[in-house]
């Protein structure tokens, strides 16, 4: 393998190759209007554009593609190659100004949640010079956003690029007023990254798998995860040969992949990236995502990016480290030494903890879907009560504060592990709550409620718009008072007597928490049927339009496209339970029955007893699962007559899901009763225990 350092960033078009490849005054003027946020001027571009394909084109690039991200949640690409004709019948390698910034796909097949008319097919791409381009499949990859043919937009980039301007701008102003000015604020983000690797021979047998990405049916296999041996345990060669593998492309790719290791259930794994700038960092995490799946297949495994692949065990999540940084690189969510005079901190504390409480419906909202719905709540998942954690100490800070009290730091809590041998560590008063949500954890927020499938650019729009109306608001309060240090600690007082409600240091898998939460006035909103007509509400929509991150069209779409995948994605999984119990299931259990009839009739012809116990236990179970059939497919067709998308999805989730659950129940009690050789895929065990080398 060639050196970490020569190998990390060799397939991006990054600042040392532009410093090397660009004359000085391009680099300077493209340096300038990334920054302050400009277009370029088009003879940049155009230097610009030819360095870029001279670099691509020693590489083995033919092709160039505007790289972006519609509202289907994965990356589109049209590839299109660098050949130009000349008059004498040859070609040359050619790439423009106007290429790079500008390209026109088809729109007409992508999500677009009525925005976008089937007679207005085009629709646009714009360089996102933000985020570098780099190679991949010898050809040049250039991030765009992602428009339609009226300028609505269609995909999930051109947002987050907006709601960092919008965050940028209020908390500029904030540290203008604590007289701490900075030319620039960037929000961070470090997703951490779940998944299952099962076996590809395996998952080709497995119609759920193919079709749904999670298991429709499964008897509970003997062994999970209850010994916890997992968990942080010894890396498999073959897994350890995929991540050795995976880390050396991503890093090809300047991805910052730092941490791997095995997960709490079987065959889950973890790899999770140091923090980047968050527009970059989604793009990291969508290019993560796709190369988890692609080396997966070089190593005959399949990845498995579901939330929920597997029923009784720990489903894959995707946290969200999110923090704030000045162009100097000061962390602004860091407490310091003396926390409780940290004006700086606190305010922008005080509006992360108002931003969630008035905003719960939407941060829910943003990792609503039907994958995500089976893992909330369930397995060491977060809730989907929308809570912030912010540990002792921080908390006593806020509550001396709020009692108008001065607040003394403890000193540090050493703990002495073994004589002389082993020095004393201090004990960390930051988050070791697994249940929360929404968790303070040193120097960031770990929003932990995202499923592992799902973008994280949705969370981090809404996120970075509802801290930065929060800092807007603060900033109005503050701007003109007498006594600074006095106007601060009263606006934090106020908003967390206001908003304490929303903090909770506790269990957040009790009931008791669910009771408590419900006498706070907090949300519980367990499905995404019952969330997504958040999105549209009033409040919500006036915040993203107050800040130019949506119109009120745009929001509406997307409520349109969340309802429409749920729906579509419940109904494919119904059909696909429908058609492995009808091909599968029941004839397994028929030619089992048949063949133990038999048995039992040669058994007592010869005068023995015959097992007509269990042959009754087994027709029992295999008429109970075929009735559940029966049930689902007329849920499923009385729903598939309703044309409103939300009542849809209420059907959907309160009818078909419903059917599906009590099917699951009733073929898994057939599955358990099958002997080996009449088993029509692999088991649970196979799945979870099938990569042994």
């Amino acid at each position: 393998m060639t050196s970490v350092p020569k190998l990390f960033g060799s397939l991006v078009f990054n600042e040392s190759v532009m410093k090397d490849r660009l004359p000085a005054a391009t680099f300077k003027a493209f340096k300038k209007a990334v920054f302050a946020g400009e277009p370029l001027d088009l003879a940049i571009a155009n230097i610009i554009a030819n360095a870029m394909k001279d670099w691509a084109l020693e590489h083995g690039c033919t092709h160039f593609t505007h790289w972006f991200q519609p509202m289907t949640g994965i990356t589109a690409e049209k590839h299109e190659s660098f050949i130009s004709p000349t008059a004498d019948g040859r070609v040359i390698m050619e790439f423009s100004g106007k290429e790079l910034i500008q390209g026109e796909p088809d729109a007409s097949s992508f999500p677009s949640g009525g925005l976008r008319a089937t007679f207005e097919a085009r629709g646009y791409t714009a360089w996102d010079p933000t985020s570098y381009a780099f190679i991949k499949d010898d050809c040049l990859c250039i991030p765009t956003a992602f428009c339609s043919y009226t300028g609505d937009v269609l995909d999930k980039k051109t947002p987050l690029l907006r709601s960092t301007t919008v965050i940028d701008k209020a908390a500029r102003r904030i540290l203008d007023i604590l007289g701490m000015p900075t030319e620039k604020v960037v929000t961070t983000v470090g997703p951490e990254q779940e998944y299952f690797l099962v076996d590809k021979a395996m998952w080709e047998k497995r119609k759920d798998l193919i079709y749904t990405g999670r298991t429709l049916f499964g008897a509970k296999v003997p062994k999970g995860q209850e010994m916890e041996d997992h968990y942080f345990g010894i890396i498999k060669k073959r897994v350890k040969d995929f991540m050795k593998d995976l880390d050396e492309e991503l890093w090809k790719l300047g991805v910052l992949a730092k941490t791997e290791h095995n997960e709490v259930a079987p065959a889950q794994h973890e790899l999770a990236p140091i923090y980047a700038i968050t527009n970059v960092a989604c793009d990291h995490n969508q290019l993560t995502m796709e190369f988890m799946k692609r080396i997966a297949l070089k190593h005959n495994m399949v990845c498995l990016l579901h939330e929920k692949p597997f029923d009784g065990i720990n489903g894959s999540g995707k946290h969200n480290n999110w923090s704030l940084s000045t162009a100097e690189g000061k962390n602004l969510l860091d407490p310091g030494k003396d926390t409780y005079k940290n004006n700086q901190f606190l305010i922008f504390l005080a509006a992360i903890i108002k931003g969630v409480d008035e905003y719960q419906d939407l941060m829910r909202v943003t990792v609503a879907s039907a994958g995500n719905d089976h893992r909330l709540g369930a397995n060491e998942a977060p809730p989907a009560i929308v809570s912030i954690f912010l540990g002792t100490e921080l908390t006593a800070i806020m509550e001396a504060i709020e009692a108008g009290k001065k607040y003394v730091a403890k000193d540090a809590n050493m703990m002495k592990l073994s004589g002389n041998v082993i020095p004393a560590v201090a004990k960390d008063n930051t988050d070791r709550n697994r249940t929360s949500p929404f968790a303070f954890t040193g120097n960031k927020f770990e929003f932990r409620m995202l499923g592992s499938q799902a973008s994280i650019a949705c969370t981090n729009i809404y996120l970075n718009t509802i801290v930065a109306e929060e800092l807007d608001e603060i900033a109005s309060k503050l701007e003109g008072a007498k006594d600074l240090d006095k106007a601060v600690k009263n606006i934090v007082k106020k908003i967390y007597h206001e908003h304490k409600r929303i903090v909770f240091n506790g269990n957040g898998y009790t009931d008791a928490w669910v009771k408590e939460a419900e006498k706070r006035g907090l949300l519980n909103l367990k499905s995404t049927p019952e969330a997504l007509p958040y999105l549209v509400a009033k409040k919500n929509i006036d915040l993203m339009v107050k800040h130019g991150v949506f119109s009120k069209t745009e929001v509406e779409s997307r409520c349109e496209i969340q309802f429409e995948l749920y729906n579509k994605t419940i109904n494919i999984e119904a059909l696909t339970m429908l058609d492995m119990l009808h091909k599968d299931l029941l004839p397994a259990a028929n030619a089992y029955l048949k063949d133990l009839t038999t048995e039992a009739m040669n058994a007592k012809a010869l005068g023995l007893k015959p097992a007509t116990d269990f042959i009754g236990t087994l027709s029992k179970a295999t008429d109970k699962m075929y009735a559940d059939g029966k049930a689902l497919a007329r849920a499923l067709a009385a729903t598939e007559k309703i044309s409103n998308l939300h009542e849809a999805g209420m059907a959907y989730h309160d009818q078909v899901v419903a059917a599906m659950g009590t099917l699951r129940l009733s073929g898994d009690a057939v599955e358990a009763l099958l002997g080996k050789d009449y088993l029509p895929y692999p088991t649970y065990g196979d799945l979870l225990y099938g990569i042994n080398d």
